[in-house]
């Protein structure tokens, strides 16, 4: 079983650029502080490094 992540939006997506919001939306955030669980893998992983400074990450046992 892959591990998982869960993905929180923690800065608003406000002033972003285009791509870094849509990568936002392709990971399931919509609103400020919405959370969603994850399957680790590359592509998320590269997501998650993209807009790394606007969310926050944290393992799911």
């Amino acid at each position: 079983m892959a591990k998982q992540v869960k993905i929180t939006l923690i800065k608003s997506t406000i002033g972003q650029k285009p791509a870094k919001v849509a990568t936002v939306r392709s990971l399931g955030l919509k609103k400020l502080n919405s959370s969603v669980v994850q399957e680790e893998n590359d592509a998320i992983k590269g997501m998650i490094a993209t807009v790394s400074h606007l969310v926050k990450v944290e393992e799911v046992k």
